[in-house]
């Protein structure tokens, strides 16, 4: 068997003290995550998070750093996920766009509202990164390279 963890990336978006989460329907359930999603073949990182933030949104995001890399194995599943995070900020919504396929709503809640859903967050993934952020960890940009 091949194994291969699924790489994905995923923003923190935190705007005048609210943090921009999407609820999504996975297996049935509601629940709340960070805008997300997997590196598509011919990607870099970089315009992965961007199409990303897009598709779940309606926002253009605008990464400024790396925030985590993350590596975590599902406890039900047993999928990996190896997990590039990044921060920045969006600009140009557009609310005539339809959300991807999956997502009920793009919703700015305060550190304390999502403290008190972290039992409907989609996985652990989504509290650390609000603390990485929080904590004030960044790392440059270019850090990151993408060879042809």
């Amino acid at each position: 068997m091949n194994w291969k963890p699924n790489v994905t990336v995923a923003a923190v978006i935190e705007e005048a003290g609210r943090h921009l989460l999407v609820e999504e329907t996975i297996d049935g359930d509601h629940v709340f995550n960070q805008p997300a999603g997997h590196l598509e073949e011919g990607e870099s990182l970089i315009d992965a998070i961007r199409r990303e933030v897009r598709e779940e949104t309606a926002y253009r995001f605008v990464p400024q750093a790396l925030l985590t890399i993350q590596l975590w194995r599902h406890p039900h599943n047993r999928l990996t996920f190896l997990r590039f995070t990044f921060c920045g900020q969006v600009l140009d919504h557009d609310p005539t766009q339809p959300l991807d396929s999956g997502i009920i709503a793009a919703t700015w809640f305060q550190r304390g509202e999502i403290e008190r859903m972290r039992d409907r967050l989609r996985s652990p993934l989504v509290w650390e990164s609000i603390l990485a952020y929080e904590s004030g960890q960044r790392i440059p940009l270019e850090i990151l390279q993408t060879l042809s």
